[in-house]
């Protein structure tokens, strides 16, 4: 399987500039926010987002400083949001580090996505990258959406796989989706090169969520390389189980979801798994999400042969390849 480094290589000159101006761009002059976004740099993360934006911008007609910008601002929303959420989650760590609210308590931790997130805003408004705003704006308001509509499914404990498609499309796939959009704004005004990029990206955000989801049955790359369950104990319905309940008789469905939500040691992962596994859950889910790779790898078709292309759908196949 090809990896994210390997992935990367069309652009890898244009790394450098891009974390320049991601570093520049969240500074600040009051000592304690300029401390926390220098630890921010260091909880390194796997820049999948820049790297959409970059390479999709130079399929498109080539890598411009707007396109620098861009990635910015999608780095930055997505850091936000992470910040945001190890909150909500009452998260301890992340990418190996303490999470800011670990360390600055709650308060801080939420302050500090607002600040990056007007900073992300500034950026874009400063150069007058308006459709930038315009598209991640949508994109946000589809993640908050998404992440709402899943909080209230869980709570009732009824999602179908129509649900399920729309939920991990708003709360995943539409930043990625976001992101080959602005690549190919950043390069061209062509409006069909824009609308293939947003559909790769949408598809391949899909992929990405259905896969991290079956990951959670088949188990991750770790030490112990167990399944965790722990969508199960935070009472999520993801595809693999959603499409178990809808084969399995009605009897064992109607059980296995009166497990999850009593919680606790009355919910058996290992059962619950079982259950997935025998009813087809694990096959369905893996061929949906190839299924969905696909559609983004066929969206690239009418461009020509190139390695950034290749890392394109390199990429698509890495999403449901890979394991962790």
């Amino acid at each position: 399987m090809t990896d994210l480094q390997e992935i990367a290589r069309p652009i890898q000159q244009h790394l450098g500039p891009f974390d320049e101006v991601f570093r520049r761009s969240i500074r600040s002059n009051i000592g304690l926010v300029d401390l926390i976004t220098r630890y921010i740099l260091r909880q390194k993360g796997k820049k999948v987002r820049p790297l959409l934006v970059l390479l999709t911008a130079d399929l498109c007609g080539g890598v411009t400083e707007k396109t620098y910008r861009g990635a910015t601002l999608v780095e930055i929303l997505h850091t936000a949001t992470l910040i945001h959420d190890d909150v909500v989650d009452d998260a301890d760590t992340r990418r190996g580090l303490a999470s800011i609210n670990a360390v600055w308590k709650n308060k801080i931790a939420v302050l500090m996505g607002d600040f990056l997130l007007s900073k992300g805003l500034l950026l874009s408004l400063e150069h007058d990258d308006y459709h930038f705003l315009k598209t991640t704006s949508a994109a946000v308001k589809r993640m908050s959406e998404g992440e709402i509509h899943q909080i209230q499914k869980s709570r009732k404990l009824d999602m179908d796989e129509e649900t399920y498609l729309r939920i991990i499309g708003d709360k995943t796939a539409s930043l990625l989706s976001t992101c080959c959009e602005i690549g190919a704004a950043s390069t061209t005004e062509d409006p069909e090169k824009r609308r293939l990029m947003r559909e790769y990206g949408e598809n391949v955000g899909i992929a990405f969520q259905i896969r991290d989801d079956l990951l959670d049955y088949i188990g991750r790359k770790s030490i112990t390389g167990k399944p965790t369950g722990l969508d199960l104990s935070e009472k999520k319905l993801t595809l693999p189980l959603i499409h178990a309940i809808s084969q399995a008789p009605p009897r064992e469905g109607k059980e296995v979801i009166g497990m999850i939500r009593s919680g606790g040691k009355k919910m058996n992962v290992r059962k619950v798994i079982d259950f997935v596994t025998s009813h087809g859950g694990i096959d369905y889910a893996a061929a949906k999400a190839s299924s969905f790779a696909t559609r983004a790898k066929d969206t690239l078709n009418c461009f020509a042969d190139g390695p950034s292309k290749a890392s394109l759908i390199a990429f698509a196949d890495f999403v449901v390849e890979r394991n962790k």
